[in-house]
């Protein structure tokens, strides 16, 4: 078979006090330890239809974990009024959210860490998923691209992890709880998140050789530090509170937005939007990370899908008796252009450009993984390898009228996999937040559109997101 009765992953069965809404697993995980914690179900004897979901209020669930003192500073004034005189961007912000809280909030609650932090996905992105600042930080979270790697969020010409909601939100509450237990206050925490933990710690010592006090207010830091928790308690404060700031939070039930099914076989993008039956933007909303018409079994990866589709997904796979996948990958042997390339693999040239995102005049180099239509002679899913390691990266075509022989300057380029390593001290300095670049959004929520917002002293340098 083509597709392997393997788990769905849900966020889902009430396990705890149904006054709490807590929702747990009693199930081994997944032997990948980023899996998400969370209950699973056999495709092949159980049904998504026989789960059970309350239907509290989730906003309710927010507020009673908050632990977090507001500062109740001018700045923390300031962007309250900020944010209360813009109730449609807030709004816009608060219903992107709603994809997403449930499943943040289930991970928060099991960290027992406060809720506050579950609402700093506004400050960094807005909720927008495909939110990439200028400093090239990316997802929901805001993760650049070397502190990515520092937790283990794959970055390949197939995927970004740091786009994936359930990977990067695994790896930035790792990371907060480590700059907590490093600090011992979450407002620090906060600000390393944002500034670097190096940064924060020079700060402070600093402060110890001054003869002054070490905490975040008293700490000089960038102004965009400064009003970083600011922010993050302007938000809390309208979760609170949205009646007194003129602000109506759409409705949020203390239930799973959606159910991650793991992928047992290679499957295009297009078909899995076709079997769910969702809306190609709502898929996208939901599965940010890849970046291919392909989702690879051999990445260990999982497909979101909005819970009430699950089960459509899951009835419509049943019946479905052709390939699953269209597409394989081949890895380049030599530096050679687009059309060399394509006619060594004996496939259109247009095609290879576009499905790899190669711009013209590049040449694709030696060692690259290139995606192609799969035919009877390129049978089977992406190996282990590919899928896993694959790059893709380009050269500069050398100049017309570059004699032959000569020796041409061509300038080197990378495209695909982010490339060295760092320690996990770096992870540390490296985090650029949305609020020093935001990605754009959609002037009526859609996630992928532009548009442009007032910049606040909370976001110096970033791109613009409404």
């Amino acid at each position: 078979m083509f597709w392997r009765y393997a788990a769905i992953l849900l966020i889902s069965v009430l396990t705890g006090c149904a006054s709490t809404g807590d929702w747990s697993s009693d199930v081994p995980t997944r032997q990948d330890p980023r899996a998400a914690n969370a209950k699973r179900v056999n495709l092949k004897n159980q049904s998504v239809s026989d789960l059970y979901a309350p239907s509290s209020n989730l906003w309710i669930r927010i507020r009673d974990g908050f632990e977090m003192e507001p500062m109740n500073t001018p700045l923390e004034i300031e962007q309250v009024r900020w944010l209360s005189a813009r109730p449609d961007y807030v709004h816009r912000s608060m219903a992107r959210s709603s994809r997403y809280l449930f499943y943040i909030v289930q991970e928060v609650n099991a960290r027992k860490m406060p809720t506050e932090i579950a609402l700093l996905p506004f400050v960094e992105s807005a909720f927008v998923t495909h939110a990439k600042s200028s400093a090239k930080a990316m997802g929901l979270w805001q993760f650049m691209p070397a502190t990515g790697k520092d937790f283990q969020l794959t970055q390949n010409v197939f995927r970004d992890e740091r786009r994936d909601v359930l990977q990067s939100t695994d790896a930035a509450l790792d990371y907060l709880q480590r700059l907590h237990k490093q600090f011992g206050s979450w407002d620090l925490a906060l600000a390393a998140y944002n500034w670097g933990a190096g940064n924060v710690s020079k700060a402070q010592k600093r402060n110890l050789a001054a003869g002054l006090p070490t905490n975040y207010l008293s700490l000089k830091m960038p102004n965009e530090t400064r009003n970083y928790v600011p922010k993050l308690m302007a938000y809390r404060q309208i979760v609170l509170d949205p009646k007194a700031y003129g602000i109506v939070l759409p409705d949020l039930e203390n239930h799973p937005y959606f159910v991650a099914v793991d992928v047992g076989s290679d499957i295009d993008v297009a078909l899995v939007i076709e079997l769910s039956e969702i809306p190609e933007d709502e898929f996208h909303s939901l599965n940010p990370s890849f970046n291919k018409p392909v989702i690879l079994s051999n990445a260990n990866q999982q497909i979101l899908l909005p819970f009430g589709h699950a089960e459509v997904f899951q009835e419509n796979l049943k019946k479905y008796t052709k390939p699953l996948s269209s597409w394989t990958a081949v890895q380049v042997t030599k530096t050679e252009s687009v059309e060399q390339a394509a006619k060594t693999l004996g496939v259109d040239a247009d095609t290879l450009r576009a499905v790899n995102g190669i711009p013209k005049s590049m040449r694709i180099r030696a060692g690259s993984t290139v995606l192609v239509p799969k035919t009877n002679q390129r049978p089977g899913d992406i190996s282990v390898a590919l899928a896993e390691n694959g790059s893709l990266n380009l050269d500069k075509s050398a100049p017309k009228n570059c004699a032959k022989g000569a020796k041409c300057a061509v300038a080197k380029t990378g495209k695909g996999a982010a490339k060295g390593n760092s320690s996990a001290n770096n992870a540390a300095t490296q985090h650029k937040s949305a609020s020093t670049g935001l990605a754009k959004s959609a002037k009526n929520g859609s996630s992928n559109a532009s548009s442009s917002t007032p910049k606040t002293s909370a976001s110096k340098g970033a791109s613009k997101i409404q």
